[in-house]
């Protein structure tokens, strides 16, 4: 056993692509985080949710970035500090789905046993975390320069967490694929139960978004698998970062791409040309037209069409109605449906026609829309709302 300053010196500092790689992961990720948290609502729970969970992994990032290049040396009172953070990635991605999909709140109260495994494990931790330096550094030396003398430490070091810590990468993988299988379950029961589309002018729906996050930690289980299976240790962990780096770069450009700073309606609003001024329409005027010709009624109602009635472009509509009601153009027509179909409901006149005709009466092509639509805006099924306001009356 070795001194433990001696040791720290001769651990060796890596500069590769390798090391590159990771760096460009960690930072883009905390970077992408804070934006996401920073910009998005907080009525937003499952973008946030996507946001703390890129930070979790960030986070998890600079420890593997330090472990891998030999920097912690420098902060060894850090190692392993991210464990628990690990067994909260595939919960926080599951309840990003859940959010998104469900559209319901996410409690503690309700959600809190998601984070159960990672309070326990944190805690069956505590003694590592208190140990000394000596210890942290050889922990550390164990799994990625097994080769190197390890500093001496002292006497009658309780190793207890070990029992736990040994075991640390079973947990991992069950606990990805629990989420995984929940988190498939919620997106079929999803796609299958709704017809829901964007707007024409989002280019990838909540589905695809879910699907994609899904199979991106599919993909992580499969890695983290084979890692373990070749590595004794941590060692193996920057091959898994290496990919997360990569889903980061990608998930910042589908980011950037639905964007609205690259729309030329964007660019309009500080550099108007005489064109886009003469051809300048309000949201009032939209508002107007929709509600004298009753346009929301038409199935087949469209950004495109609705902007060829008002002798406009996509793009301006689109933007026009994004800025001024925080809304795309599907949610922006289906509260004008939804109001009708309130009164409509509750109209002696239409009471020949079914929950389902009167939805489409209004301009819905399914129930299954209808029905979703409904929901969202009123809280209330069509059936519960027409209940509740026979009882209030």
């Amino acid at each position: 056993m070795e001194s433990i300053q001696y040791v720290i010196d001769k651990i060796p500092i890596r500069h590769n692509l390798v090391s590159y790689f990771l760096f460009i992961g960690f930072f883009l990720g905390l970077l992408l985080s804070a934006v996401i948290l920073f910009r998005a609502s907080k009525k937003n729970i499952a973008f946030r949710l996507f946001g703390w969970s890129l930070l979790m992994q960030s986070i998890i990032a600079t420890d593997i970035f330090l472990c891998y290049t030999g920097l912690m040396k420098y902060v060894p009172h850090i190692n392993d500090s991210t464990e628990p953070l690990v067994l909260l990635l595939a919960p926080s991605i599951y309840l990003f789905v859940y959010a998104l999909l469900e559209r319901k709140p996410i409690s503690f109260r309700k959600h809190g046993v998601h984070l159960l495994p990672s309070v326990l494990y944190f805690f069956s931790q505590t003694k590592f975390y208190f140990q000394s330096t000596s210890v942290k550094i050889n922990a550390y030396l164990g799994a990625y320069f097994p080769n190197m003398k390890q500093a001496k430490v002292p006497e009658h070091t309780d190793y207890s967490y070990q029992i736990i810590k040994n075991e640390l990468r079973w947990f991992i993988l069950l606990s990805f694929t629990i989420y995984i299988i929940l988190s498939i379950r919620l997106i079929l029961k999803n796609v299958y139960n709704s017809k829901t589309k964007n707007a024409g002018n989002i280019k990838i729906n909540k589905y695809a978004f879910s699907r994609n996050t899904i199979l991106s930690l599919l993909a992580f289980f499969v890695l983290i698998f084979l890692v373990f299976l070749n590595f004794d240790d941590d060692g193996g962990d920057h091959y898994i970062f290496i990919f997360n780096t990569i889903i980061v770069c990608i998930t910042s450009f589908v980011l950037l791409s639905e964007s609205r700073f690259f729309e030329n309606s964007w660019l309009a609003d500080k550099y108007e040309t005489s064109k886009t001024k003469s051809s300048s329409i309000s949201i009032k005027e939209i508002k107007t037209y929709l509600k004298k010709e009753e346009y929301y009624l038409s199935k087949s109602a469209s950004l495109k069409d609705l902007a060829k009635a008002l002798n406009s472009n996509t793009n301006h509509i689109s933007q026009i109605i994004n800025t001024d009601t925080n809304l795309n153009f599907n949610d922006f027509i289906n509260q004008y449906r939804i109001e009708e179909s309130k009164k409509r409901l509750l109209d002696k006149k239409y009471n020949h026609l079914t929950i389902e005709a009167i939805g489409n009466s209004v301009g819905f092509r399914s129930k299954a829309t209808f029905y979703t639509a409904f929901k969202k805006y009123v809280a209330l099924s069509p059936r519960a709302y027409v209940k509740h306001q026979k009882s209030i009356n």
